[in-house]
């Protein structure tokens, strides 16, 4: 372990950690432009420049390609490495517009920060700025080519790290462009970092341009809904409205790093159109009424008919704390039927896995990382998971072997950003040393018996679930012996059902009566259902995920339930006899317009109270220890807790 000093305070560290790292870690910032902790070293900027006072390398050195040794003695602060950071601040301001006022990276960039923080405030070059033309590079990356500092960093994530082709570095000297041969849409499914890893105004997301700055937004620690590898993100809200979402760091999910699913999908959260009022019989009604009305229909069809033929159903999309309590729900019905699948493949293959799966087959990201074969079997993995596809890239460039098994779909094949040996069955793959090897699958629809052989492989597993919080609905699936909709329908013992934030398809409604729905989409069962309860989306809400490696992973509220403020209807900014188009409103209002919807599990937790139950605290029982779960960290393996037992 190298022990050094830096700026009197003494440090130890790891083998092989930077100087700036080393800095990093007893809080001291050495300003840096291309160093990134993902990426390897560029060594570009020359910004993060200290003097090494003795010890075995003498000098000006850059921090960011110094390997930390023993006697370092080291200065963040001597005047010649504070002179050396200024020139270079002041050189790469020569030619950079002075476009802060427009440019959407105010408040969050680097270029800023240093360059106040190196005392430049004067300019004295009084020549022409070179100029670049701008690219047009797709609907998400608005392109700014004059804000570029030449760090290096957007080429190093899009070629080195993600296996991009279509971008790159072109030209010399101070002509040195970063884009395409020819303007055109990126075509990596991971271009959107690259607003994230530039540090200045270079690549901006287009679709929340000119819109808010940094410190206007609100935001809480999130975990992406899209797929279930549970990526850590930060949506950017404003004014009721996601803005952005960006990457949060976790190095046991995403590292940096999301995809442009994560980061661009997001439509659906704003859509004005949204079901956000409780409904009864087609007519808008209050919540509390719209539940009373719930609660008397459950009770009444469950008087007639028995509680045996009445399911409760809910999907992979409801969050932890709201499949506990949709049994709670149903026990409260009289002993109802609870479904969290409606396909019976669904449910087999998911349930499988979650049973196959312990602490000692159930493979970390950095065992796909160092994994020295890979066999991808009969998945879309840039559909299922696509930031796994990045940890795979990782253990392709450090020599490992990759097989693609029979069974995927050629367009998906050709989207793998490494390259890979196409096989017909597992036979084909070199088990030997299973330890050092992972099997990635999706679990959905697949055979058990197929699942339980890859487990008695001695390889690592990735099972990915259907859907964001599958595994936990299979875990609940197990626990309370729930059957899939579609078998209780095709044996006709369900009449009737209450859907929480269901997908049921219509070839089962059409043999079903909807008593209630609660959801935030539209479709065939809000359609059908008498009785709407509108919920919040996974941005207006707390809750609990697990994904597909058992990881249980909290996500806070990052903003208020309600309408966007941008585009309110003219109604809600007038008296109530009169609608004028007047913006900021200037009637005063105690509820927000199109805020009646409510957590799932709470709108369930108020009709276990109307049907006469006692609801309980999701989070108690085996469950308690989650309740305590930093949204901040890493999250916690339910396998190493005993919780998926």
């Amino acid at each position: 372990m190298p022990k050094l000093i830096i700026d009197d305070i003494p440090v130890e560290v790891a083998p092989g950690t930077s100087v700036l790292e080393a800095a990093r870690s007893v809080g001291i910032t050495i300003p840096h432009f291309c160093y990134h902790p993902a990426l390897a070293i560029a060594a570009a900027c020359r910004l993060c420049a200290v003097k090494l006072l003795d010890g075995p390398v003498k000098g000006i050195q850059m921090s960011c390609a110094l390997p930390a040794q023993d006697g370092m003695v080291v200065s963040t602060t001597d005047p010649e490495a504070l002179k050396m950071r200024a020139l270079v601040i002041e050189w790469l301001m020569l030619n950079h517009p002075h476009d802060c006022p427009v440019c959407d990276e105010g408040g969050e960039c680097l270029l800023q920060d240093f360059t106040i923080a190196g005392g430049h405030s004067r300019r004295r070059y009084q020549g022409k700025k070179r100029t670049f033309q701008n690219q047009y590079l797709g609907e998400g990356i608005h392109h700014e080519m004059n804000r570029c500092i030449e760090c290096y960093r957007c080429v190093r994530f899009y070629q080195d790290y993600a296996g991009g082709t279509d971008f790159g570095v072109m030209g010399s000297a101070g002509r040195v462009y970063f884009g395409r041969f020819q303007e055109g849409a990126l075509e990596s499914p991971f271009s959107g970092n690259l607003v994230d890893i530039c540090p200045t105004g270079v690549f901006t997301d287009k679709t929340g341009r000119f819109r808010a700055r940094y410190w206007d937004y609100q935001f809480a620690p999130s975990i992406c809904q899209h797929c279930s590898v549970g990526c850590n993100t930060s949506p950017q809200n404003f004014q009721r409205e996601t803005i952005k979402i960006v990457g949060r760091r976790n190095d046991q999910v995403n590292g940096w790093f999301i995809c442009d699913r994560a980061r661009f999908d997001k439509g659906y959260l704003n859509d004005p159109q949204r079901p956000r009022e409780p409904r009864l019989d087609g007519a808008t009604c209050g919540y509390d009424v719209a539940v009373d009305a719930a609660a008397k229909s459950i009770a009444e069809f469950v008087r007639n008919n028995g509680a045996d033929k009445l399911a409760l159903v809910g999907s992979t999309r409801l969050s932890l704390e709201g499949m506990i309590v949709l049994a709670q729900v149903a026990e409260a019905a009289g002993g109802a039927k609870v479904c969290y699948f409606d396909d019976a493949g669904l449910q087999q293959g998911s349930l499988a896995a979650a049973k196959l799966l312990h602490e000692e087959n159930a493979a970390y990201v950095k065992d796909i990382e160092q994994a020295q074969w890979i066999a991808l079997h009969a998945l879309d993995l840039m559909e299922e998971g696509p930031m796994l596809a990045l940890a795979v890239r990782k253990a392709f460039l450090a020599g490992a072997q990759i097989f693609l098994v029979a069974g995927d779909t050629l367009p998906a094949c050709k989207a793998l950003p490494f390259k890979y040996t196409s096989v017909e069955t597992l036979d084909q793959v070199p088990f030997e040393g299973g330890g050092k090897g992972v099997i990635i699958c999706g679990a959905g629809s697949k055979d058990p018996e197929l699942l339980a052989e890859m487990a008695s492989s001695g390889a690592k597993l990735v099972m990915l679930q259907p859907g964001p919080n599958g595994f936990a609905a299979a875990l609940l699936t197990q626990q309370h012996a729930a059957g899939p909709l579609a078998e209780l329908v095709a044996a006709r013992q369900v009449q009737a059902v209450v859907c929480f934030e269901a997908d049921v398809p219509q070839t089962l409604l059409s043999d079903l009566e909807v008593l209630a729905n609660a959801d935030w989409r539209r479709g065939a069962v809000e359609a059908k259902a008498p009785i709407f309860l509108p919920t919040t989306t996974w941005a207006e809400s707390d809750g609990t995920a697990i994904n597909y490696e058992g990881r249980a992973q909290r996500f806070e509220r990052s903003r208020v339930a309600g309408l966007p403020l941008k585009g309110l209807d003219p109604k809600y900014y007038g008296s109530a006899t009169e609608a004028v188009t007047l913006h900021p409103p200037r009637v005063h209002r105690k509820d927000v317009p199109g805020g009646a919807e409510r957590d799932a599990w709470q709108v369930m937790a108020q009709l276990i109270e109307r049907l006469g139950g006692e609801p309980v605290e999701p989070l108690t029982g085996k469950w308690r220890a989650l309740k305590s779960l930093d949204p901040e960290g890493e999250g916690v393996r339910i396998l190493e807790m005993g919780l998926g037992e």
